[in-house]
């Protein structure tokens, strides 16, 4: 059992190996995606239960459009699934739901349904649930950039009075928490444009369990090994310096 105090109220997710794990076992990559939704899905009600405030997933990136397009849209036939069924588990748990990312070129239905589930839940209260779909940092980065100029000129800002605080306001990730915990699973040990302005003082977590193989009692390891952890966010502790 897992105590309450020191949890992380932010875990960011880089869901890595259901490729691997698929090929492992003899079977189509698209096997290891259906296996990972089912994980997301354990997740999630794993992490409510556990006092998590905030969950994200790195869903598709901006990146992952290279893929065969046979791939590209069986991904999008299980998004198009998991927005249907996990959208009416989340409001009768009084989830949030939420995407980051840039909306084009995510099929346009695709995108109608993300806009519903979002507007349904927006009053929820409890677990946020972030999917980062079609989401690349350093693009993030380029249009919050855009948006302060466009303030600027606007006479909405003033470049002198500009602090990060100011211009993470202009994110994708506005009104979040930034990740107190980020987890990759595979032991791939990377961050592979993923907030990277988010993470500036997140603490990482490697695991070498592919994503499908990420059970809620990995989820509770990553957990404990956070709380044992000292975050100074730049500082130090005073009270274990030498007088």
């Amino acid at each position: 059992m897992l105590a309450k105090n020191n949890i992380p109220k932010h875990i960011a997710f880089i869901m890595d190996g259901n490729g691997r794990w698929a090929k492992e076992r003899g079977l189509a990559r698209t096997a290891g995606h259906r296996q990972g939704i089912k994980r997301v899905k354990e997740i999630i009600r794993g992490a409510g239960e556990l006092g998590v405030e905030v969950v994200t997933f790195f869903t598709f990136s901006t990146e992952n459009w290279e893929r065969p397009k046979k791939e590209i849209d069986t991904l999008m036939r299980y998004l198009d699934k998991f927005l249907d069924g996990q959208i009416k588990e989340l409001e009768r748990n009084n989830m949030r739901f939420q995407v980051i990312g840039q909306d084009d070129p995510l099929p346009g239905f695709i995108q109608n349904k993300i806009k519903k589930a979002e507007n349904r839940t927006k009053d929820n209260t409890g677990l946020v649930v972030v999917l980062a779909l079609n989401y690349g940092s350093r693009q993030e980065i380029v249009d919050a950039a855009k948006g302060f100029a466009t303030s600027v000129l606007k006479d909405n800002a003033l470049l002198e009075q500009v602090t990060c605080e100011i211009f993470s306001r202009y994110f994708y990730t506005a009104d979040l928490p930034d990740p107190d915990l980020l987890i990759r699973t595979s032991g791939e040990m990377r961050i592979s444009n993923f907030m990277l302005w988010q993470l500036s003082y997140a603490e990482l977590y490697f695991s070498n369990k592919y994503w499908p193989d990420f059970t809620i009692d990995e989820l509770k390891k990553a957990i404990g090994d956070f709380k044992k952890r000292e975050r100074r966010f730049g500082g130090i502790d005073v009270s274990k310096e030498d007088n």
